[in-house]
């Protein structure tokens, strides 16, 4: 059970940390700057340094998953249970929303102007001339990417890399956000595009959010299904132990 917990905590602090940031620039839903460097970058180390702080947090109790689409990549791999693997994603969904509901908290007790910029709680949505194709076509490819970065940064089969998996994960979830923020605000995490898609209706987000929301379920399990293919193909061979 304390795995489960860890992973519910771990995607907690995510979605509060990550989409807080998101928020408390400006980059929610409507992504109003996002053409602002500053808006762009801060959000996309706010993801990336919140991986690394639960990575060496809660990785040697759960493996600091903290997104189901990591856990389905790693179940396809081979490395855990169906039982946990539906397990965690249960517990990061719970955990979703607990983020979630504190940001909705924080920003509904502030003042109106800020209550109303920040309707959206970082909810996941199709960017400006962003078509639906286009969103799925995103979401699946840097999920794809920053899954295969998991699965080879944790291999035990991947010489020393490991030792230094939750920086090598973190970092790359920051490139990722950096490229992808333009086009779906970067999920690649259904949980983390969950939580806040409900809260953001309590707090008047819009109603997108919540339409689109399959987009940011879809693509991040298909490319997290996909990234475990492509590991299974190229993983170097097993050592003796």
């Amino acid at each position: 059970m304390k795995k489960y917990l860890a992973e519910m905590i771990g995607t907690m602090v995510l979605v509060l940390m990550g989409c807080g940031v998101a928020v408390s620039l400006n980059c929610s839903s409507n992504c109003a700057d996002v053409a602002n460097a500053g808006t762009v970058i801060g959000t996309a180390l706010a993801f990336g340094l919140s991986v690394v702080a639960m990575a060496y947090t809660i990785g040697g109790i759960s493996g600091c998953h903290i997104n189901p689409a990591i856990t389905l990549g790693v179940f396809l791999s081979g490395r855990m249970s169906a039982k946990d693997c539906g397990m965690y994603m249960v517990f990061q969904v719970i955990g979703a929303f607990l983020g979630a509901s504190i940001l909705y908290l924080l920003v509904s007790s502030a003042g109106v102007e800020f209550a109303q910029a920040g309707a959206g709680l970082g909810s996941n949505n199709l960017q400006d001339g962003i078509s639906v194709a286009g969103g799925l076509i995103a979401e699946i490819v840097f999920t794809c990417v920053f899954v295969l970065v998991v699965l080879g940064a944790t291999s035990k089969t991947n010489g020393a890399t490991n030792n230094f998996a939750g920086l090598a994960i973190g970092l790359s979830l920051v490139l990722v956000h950096l490229v992808c923020i333009r086009y779906t605000g970067t999920s690649v995490n259904p949980a983390r595009s969950i939580g806040p898609a409900f809260l953001a209706q309590c707090a008047g987000g819009p109603v997108s959010a919540l339409s689109n929301l399959w987009i940011f379920i879809v693509g991040p399990f298909v490319g997290g299904a996909l990234a475990s293919v492509i590991w299974r193909v190229i993983e170097p061979a097993k050592v003796d132990e």
